[in-house]
């Protein structure tokens, strides 16, 4: 039996800690419990995070090992899930994305990792196979394509980061990623023509009106468009905190309401706004550590699939928090993306409390060395 204490990393449990209750107390001025009173949200938030606490020791104390010899199980109820939310789901305006009320496109992330990373782990003598290379890809783009038609553009997006992310670590070779930049590149340059142009034929074939006027009106560069209502009060909300920040519960634009899903989408704007430049650099900052320790759990892990789970959760929060911030200040077009352990959601803190206790499984397991 073993007597030691697992090992686990508490610089990471520390950080998600931090983030995740700075994140409530944000949550609570975007709702106004200081005039409203505390309300729904702001106790969902709270429920959902102790909860998640348990999710993440959980996967913590859960081999990794065990886990992903349930990878094609784990897939196809991840399909299962995808079409019944289809099927079953519910929304509004024609949107279905809850399920028995979850979003299975929020835990379709996890398990996307789980799947990627036991299928790359065992495919690594064949991965630049171009039969084996073809079955990771198709079997990506399925969920990929279920998200997508829900419609939630910005989900399906993490997915095929978390597939980029994993063909990488799995050592693809080269001269696919030149193909695909060869392939890529040219489709990026047709849609900016069509983007441009004022029927968008290309752009309809694949993406819902809505979407579509997002990102013409993100290529206008015009926050005097009505369409850009969101980004242009974020940018002014940030800019207004300035350095230090007009103080918790003193923003303006978020408690005047002027900020549309300020407890969500655009949660960093009332960091601006009410903590200021040095708010939105120390949020960052400790985005920056929690990835940066998943890397760490990567590179140190005694194991290939170690390596591809904590990598995969590394690709995941980072891109997930680029895109959200990159919304948030204008420089990307909103494509309503979560801040990871920061927007409110029961379905994403849970995914994501997942997502570092299988980090921190991972970290228990060092590489063994001669010393």
């Amino acid at each position: 039996m073993n007597k030691n204490p697992p090992a686990f990393d508490f610089t990471l449990i520390f950080t998600v800690f931090a983030l995740t209750v700075f994140g409530i107390i944000i949550i609570g001025s975007a709702t106004r419990i200081n005039i409203n009173g505390i309300e729904g949200r702001f106790i969902s938030q709270i429920i959902w995070f102790a909860t998640g606490i348990a999710l993440m020791f959980i996967f913590a104390f859960l081999d990794y090992h065990k886990l992903c010899r349930l990878y094609i199980p784990i897939y196809l109820i991840n399909i299962a899930l995808l079409v019944l939310v289809l099927v079953k789901g519910s929304g509004e305006d024609n949107v279905r994305r809850w399920l028995f009320g979850i979003q299975p496109s929020e835990f379709a992330k996890i398990f996307m990792i789980i799947y990627l990373s036991k299928l790359v782990d065992k495919s690594k003598e064949k991965i630049n196979n171009i039969s084996r290379l073809f079955l990771i890809i198709i079997t990506s783009v399925i969920p990929f394509v279920l998200i997508k038609i829900q419609p939630s553009l910005s989900a399906s997006l993490v997915i095929l980061a978390i597939l980029i992310t994993e063909l990488y670590l799995g050592k693809i070779s080269g001269k696919y990623i030149k193909w695909a930049l060869m392939i890529v590149i040219p489709i990026m340059i047709i849609l900016y023509i069509d983007i441009a142009s004022n029927e968008q034929r290309i752009l309809h074939t694949f993406l819902t009106d809505y979407q579509i006027e997002r990102i013409t009106a993100a290529f206008t560069d015009n926050l005097s468009d009505p369409r850009m209502y969101q980004t242009k009060n974020s940018i002014w909300a940030i800019g207004s905190g300035q350095l230090k920040g007009k103080g918790l519960f003193n923003g303006t634009i978020n408690q005047l309401n002027y900020l549309p899903y300020s407890y969500n989408d655009f949660i960093f704007s009332v960091v601006g706004e009410e903590f200021g430049f040095l708010g939105c650099v120390g949020v960052l900052l400790f985005m920056f550590i929690l990835i940066s320790r998943c890397i760490n759990a990567a590179i140190s892990a005694e194991d290939d699939l170690g390596m591809l789970i904590a990598g995969g959760v590394a690709g995941m929060i980072f891109f997930q928090t680029f895109v959200n911030v990159g919304v948030a200040t204008g420089l990307l077009p909103n494509t309503g993306m979560a801040l990871p352990f920061f927007s409110y959601g029961g379905s994403s803190m849970w995914a994501n409390m997942i997502a570092v206790g299988m980090v921190l499984n991972v970290g228990k397991k060092k590489k063994k060395t001669i010393f």
